[in-house]
């Protein structure tokens, strides 16, 4: 599925490379988009992000003496076109801010951005969170990628780096309107599943006309992916869940564990906004937003587009799906990945200069305040009370970042079939819930019916 809020959006990734392929080789000249001296010209994407990189940066500048100028060009598609017209100009940025594992791996492979492996150290890479430390480097996995005959990475090198972490998280967020929870008597995010439906049941008893929950269906695989199977998870434990993808019917969609798995999903059902079924990602949050609804599931990037739309970040209260009360995974936890990233263009004048600033950037405090100003969450470690130096809401999804057998990571793919495609899977999903078309029993049956269908295209 696909939303400029999350990791990548890999359509993009095939852009890049057809369009600044053929200009490698012309990227090595001055470029009159990159600075000299004392000033570096920084390009992202995020707008949100503009006003926060530019108040960490006057820091930057008191500390070495060289200013940062950010510039937004938005949204995706835009940006993209805006790095096609200055690579073939030889008008580059000195930096860019890049979709993690997605463009910088494309810019990379353009001849775009300066290669950072020698340059990003242990102690560089310790101010990082464990989980995180790898991303922006060509791993083994990204390297077997880009052999392939139609890659758009093609050329990348194993152990090349051409990014370094900026902000990162996950999936799996609840979006609570902190007002509403208090109005019905509730006073603590839920921890378990059972309190999270009893909530739900207490806030639609109380604003019976918006105290339901969103979630952007015109994706399906918000449903599936973000909501449903964090649940699963916990539920079930890291082997069971990931049996529900496989080809024993003893154990996939169709046993009895995937029977159970989507009747207690099912448990939501009374509970979605009235429509919500044909609202996008975008349009779902703005139903929040605007109160419309009480919950909304999305992810860490979603409280950024709740406060550009006008809601107040103070009146919201974040925690994860939770796992059912007697669930395999008793301290169920998110993994975080990498969201967007820091590159250094090839063609900089002040290389020194913008490796610098990414150091800059990697400092906790420095991170920390980017975050608040930007709402997004930083890729460094900000200790046991990550709300201390983030706030509440960042730091409750914060404290929500696990690794290991406990957490739920929506990036590993490994036990699905190499072909699988998880759209008419989840929109299976949704003639269940919210749509009742269907019951658990023949969603099961169906959903194992298409992913069978997966297995024989090994």
């Amino acid at each position: 599925m696909t939303h400029e809020r999350r990791a990548w959006r890999p359509a993009l990734a095939v852009l890049v490379a057809l369009a600044l392929g053929a200009t490698t080789t012309a990227c090595g000249g001055d470029s009159d988009g990159s600075s000299s001296g004392k000033t570096l010209v920084m390009w992202t994407f995020k707008q949100s992000h503009v006003k926060a990189l530019q108040q960490v940066a006057e820091g930057f500048t008191k500390e070495t003496g060289i200013s940062v100028k950010v510039e937004a060009y938005g949204p995706d598609d835009a940006y993209v076109t805006k790095v096609q017209a200055a690579a073939q100009t030889k008008n580059l940025p000195d930096l860019f801010e890049v979709h993690t594992n997605g463009d910088d791996l494309a810019f990379g492979a353009a001849g775009l951005l300066t290669d950072l492996a020698k340059d990003v150290d242990d102690a560089w890479l310790n101010n990082y969170l464990p989980q995180v430390r790898q991303d922006g480097g060509v791993t083994d996995e990204y390297y077997k990628k880009s052999l392939a005959q139609d890659a758009k990475t093609k050329g990348i090198q194993l152990g090349q780096r051409f990014s370094v972490p900026l902000t990162v998280g996950t999936f799996g967020i609840v979006y609570a309107n902190k007002q509403r929870l208090a109005d019905a008597g509730i006073t603590a995010a839920p921890t378990t599943w059972e309190d999270f439906i009893a909530d739900l049941e207490k806030v639609k008893a109380k604003h019976p006309a918006n105290g339901g929950v969103t979630i952007g269906f015109k994706a399906p695989t918000t449903g599936l992916e973000w909501f449903m199977q964090p649940m699963a998870y916990g539920m079930l434990g890291p082997d069971r869940f990931h049996a529900l993808w496989g080809k024993d019917k003893s154990s996939n969609f169709s046993s009895p564990a995937g029977a159970q798995v989507l009747e207690t999903y099912g448990q939501v059902t009374p509970y979605w906004m009235p429509g919500t079924q044909s609202l996008d990602i975008d349009a779902a949050d703005l139903a929040f937003a605007q109160g419309k609804s009480t919950f909304d599931i999305g992810g860490t990037f979603t409280l950024a587009f709740l406060a550009q739309n006008g809601f107040d970040a103070g009146n919201v209260v974040t925690f994860p799906v939770p796992a059912p009360a007697g669930g395999a995974v008793k301290n169920l936890s998110l993994a975080p990945f990498t969201l967007t990233g820091m590159s250094v263009s090839s063609t900089t004048k002040n290389r020194a200069g913008a490796i610098q600033w990414l150091k800059y950037l990697a400092k906790a405090d420095v991170s920390a305040t980017f975050a608040k100003e930007a709402l997004d969450i930083p890729p460094t470690d900000l200790g046991a009370d990550p709300a201390a130096a983030v706030g509440p809401a960042l730091g409750a999804m914060i404290k929500a970042f696990g690794s290991g057998p406990s957490a739920y990571n929506p990036g590993d793919t490994s036990y699905r079939p190499n072909a699988y495609d998880g759209t008419p899977v989840a929109s299976t999903l949704m003639d269940y819930t919210p749509l009742k078309k269907k019951s658990a029993a023949e969603t099961g049956a169906e959903m194992t019916k298409q992913i069978d269908s997966y297995w024989t295209k090994q």
